[in-house]
């Protein structure tokens, strides 16, 4: 390829002055999402329960050389979400959401609470949603926008004493393919990541189990768990230019997982 025609590629996979907004931003994959996008020229609303555990990813993206703003906002908490969303929208052009906040509840399913199973819901796919529709309003009025959001294996599979995460990340996944359908002649793409078993908070209780732990490595065929930063090449290229055809997809992102 010509030094022009090299240009031009990366080139699109750039997002440079753009605003994106980035939940559960202060560790793990969306930590690692922030941060990519930074790299690739975006500014970054960190979103998270409390702006102060916000900080020092917010001084990471500002070491990058790019502006940084903090939410704190509870995601269980619809009220406050649709707040929070509108008195952001209200005063910065959002062009890029990553719908990353999600938590995990595990125990059989005819143990688990109604509590238990609406608090997961509520973070993992009512608050993808109402934020979705917050900024992709003036995304679809400006004719410009990219939404990812984070699914899972679990979007594709049962998983075991998951229930209630499992039905939000198939959730995640008819709603990506949903408002794609919707928005995308509009020129709004909404596309989502499945990560296949990251080392993250969400994590922790399988990789302390000796025997789960095994099993899981042995399965996948790259022959480790994965990093959140295996994940941000994903994010940057789904919301930059070079997706610009790209629209209601579930990209896996798993180590070989599911190909197994």
């Amino acid at each position: 390829m010509s030094g022009q025609g090299a240009e031009a590629v990366g080139g699109a996979f750039r997002v440079d002055g753009q605003w994106a907004v980035v939940t559960g931003a202060r560790t793990g994959i969306g930590r690692a999402a922030a941060l990519a996008l930074a790299r690739a020229g975006a500014n970054v609303v960190l979103w998270g329960r409390d702006r102060a555990g916000l900080a020092e990813v917010a001084a990471e993206v500002r070491a990058l050389g790019r502006e940084c703003d903090t939410v704190g906002a509870d995601l269980t908490d619809p009220a406050a979400v649709e707040s929070a969303a509108g008195d952001l929208a209200a005063r910065r052009r959002i062009d890029l959401l990553v719908n990353n906040a999600g938590i995990i509840s595990r125990g059989p399913a005819a143990e688990v609470s109604l509590t238990q199973w609406r608090q997961v819901l509520d973070v993992n796919l009512d608050a993808a949603f109402l934020l979705s529709r917050c900024f992709g309003t003036a995304m679809l009025a400006r004719g410009t926008g990219r939404i990812v959001n984070i699914a899972s294996l679990l979007s594709f599979q049962g998983g075991l004493n998951v229930a209630s995460y499992t039905a939000s990340k198939h959730g995640i996944a008819g709603l990506t393919k949903a408002l794609a359908t919707e928005w995308a002649g509009a020129g709004v793409g909404v596309n989502a990541i499945a990560p296949g078993y990251i080392a993250t908070a969400n994590t922790a209780a399988l990789r302390a189990d000796p025997d789960r732990n095994r099993a899981i490595s042995a399965r996948i065929p790259a022959g480790r768990w994965g990093d959140p930063a295996d994940l941000a090449g994903a994010v940057v290229f789904l919301c930059s230019p070079a997706a610009a055809y790209v629209h209601g997809h579930v990209l896996v992102v798993d180590g070989g997982w599911m190909a197994r």
